[in-house]
């Protein structure tokens, strides 16, 4: 096929996105695993700065590497960015389906002289990288087709396509994170944006896809800056306007090492199953990096109002395991028990824990009327469940190793007599109970928690739980009596 040099380049538009000035942002994660907590903050930002400017985010799936992209992790990002309450505008568009249009820009390209066909051969770039790096030389292209004529092609050998680097001069990001970060030429190569097979390339397909979608803010790690500035080349070469970006510092471990699994790094699903809730980690993660003065605890409405790309760090944030714990018993504690009971209910059923799945639903009153109570003591939905599981529990109860010290020679028989006292009892509240249960432990000579504690661990087989006379009104007075009874012998 022959291609005119000298033809313009104009933009092109598919037709799929509307022309607009409005704030558009992208998240673009790679469908190769779960949304780990770093994707998760990229997305957040981006979610937040769109919506603060009244624009939009899209969310591509860049699926080109077809042989790690798979429609289970495809449908893990999207389960995760939804259970964040992260969403996008639109419907999620697929990398991989646009090829065609990356190759037509890519040829576009070569026929207006800003690329060119490289007929180097994998051996010839294999000894062309061990010759640079025998003479200390970082492996980069030399160029050696930049410049010829394909008639010079030998036969038999497919082409990739080269975009044509500049040779001198600056590429230059005014970056709202970064600040000005400028890239000399002539340590960039010509880099491939077709391959031999006809594939894009990462580096094209994210230009071209940029461009596209109409996208005016690129939010990412800052491990992309060197990626910007080869992807300015592009830009370039086509005429078309540059996006402004922000590239933010990944986040660290505590220990300031670069975030792994042993640090935090999992996907949004474990730490459903860890018994966060979303609003936390929304609120944490917008805090990885960015701040609004002191406030600890924001809502998703003022961190919309509040979020800026100028506010982010330049530096980067530490992930802390302790800290999300008491961000997210701060939701914990502020949390609607309806909503709660829902996301215990849900979890128990997600970790297969059955009997805590049938045990919430058919006791969904009590552990709505237990909530306020469990609330202010647990940090996460599963110490929420383990702290309700009292309720439902099959006698006789199981008692923690913890509390079985609570349970002696002398506690046992002190059980039997309350379950006497008690049993008649006419008004089953906690105030009535507790006035009975006082007046023995004076009698007796006892500090009321000698009584309460051992009642306590006999009701729940713990040793903390709501108070123990709100416990016994939950369970009820038959319930109530014969936990007694059971840890009375």
């Amino acid at each position: 096929m022959h291609y005119d040099k000298h033809a313009p380049i104009r933009p092109r538009n598919l037709g799929i996105f509307h022309l607009t000035r409005q704030v558009i942002t992208r998240f673009a994660p790679s469908p190769t695993g779960y949304l780990h907590i770093g994707g998760a903050r990229t997305a957040l930002f981006n979610w937040a700065y769109a919506r603060r400017h009244g624009g939009k985010m899209l969310l591509r799936i860049e699926d080109t590497d077809r042989e790690r992209s798979t429609e289970a992790a495809k449908l893990a990002l999207i389960d995760g960015l939804s259970w964040l309450g992260i969403h996008w505008d639109g419907e999620p568009i697929s990398q991989f389906e646009r090829a065609a249009r990356h190759a037509e820009v890519a040829h576009e390209l070569v026929r207006a002289g800003k690329a060119y066909f490289c007929y180097a051969t994998p051996d010839e770039l294999t000894q062309m990288r061990e010759e640079q790096k025998a003479k200390g030389l970082p492996p980069r292209y030399d160029g050696r087709w930049r410049d010829r004529d394909p008639s010079e092609a030998p036969e038999g050998v497919k082409p990739a396509i080269r975009i044509k680097a500049p040779l001198e001069g600056e590429i230059v990001i005014e970056d709202h994170v970064q600040g000005r970060v400028v890239f000399k030429a002539e340590n960039l190569d010509d880099l491939i944006i077709l391959r031999s097979d006809g594939t894009p390339t990462y580096m094209h397909a994210v230009v071209v896809d940029d461009h596209d979608m109409e996208v005016t803010h690129i939010i990412r790690g800052d491990d992309h800056l060197t990626n910007t500035a080869r992807q300015i080349v592009i830009y370039n070469a086509m005429g078309w306007q540059v996006p402004e970006t922000a590239h933010v510092p990944l986040i660290h471990g505590p220990d300031g090492a670069k975030l792994s699994k042993r640090h935090g790094a999992l996907g949004a699903d474990a730490y459903r199953r860890l018994g966060y809730l979303p609003d936390a980690i929304v609120n944490y993660l917008a805090r990885l990096g960015w701040s609004h003065g002191d406030d600890e605890f924001f809502s998703r409405d003022q961190l919309v109002a509040w979020f800026d790309i100028d506010d982010l760090n330049k530096g980067a944030a530490r992930f802390d395991f302790a800290k999300l714990e008491n961000v997210n018993g701060h939701y914990i504690r502020a949390s609607d028990p309806a909503y709660l009971f829902t996301c215990m209910r849900d979890l128990a059923g997600e970790l297969e824990w059955a009997e805590d799945a049938a045990g919430l639903a058919a006791n969904e009153q009590t552990v709505l009327a237990a909530l306020p109570d469990l609330q202010p003591r647990a940090k996460t939905v599963i110490e929420l469940i383990n702290l309700a599981r009292f309720i439902y529990a099959t006698r006789p109860l199981a008692i923690a190793e913890d509390a079985e010290k609570h349970l002696s020679g002398e506690t046992r028989p002190m059980l039997g007599e309350v379950a006497l006292l008690l049993a008649s009892l006419n008004t089953w509240t906690a105030e009535a109970i507790g006035d009975q249960v006082r007046a023995f432990a004076e009698e007796k000579g006892l500090k009321l928690g000698k009584v309460a504690q051992p009642m306590r661990v006999a009701l729940t087989g713990q040793t903390v739980s709501p108070g123990v006379f709100e416990v016994m009104q939950l369970l009820g007075k038959d319930e109530s009596l014969a936990r007694l009874r059971d840890q009375a012998s």
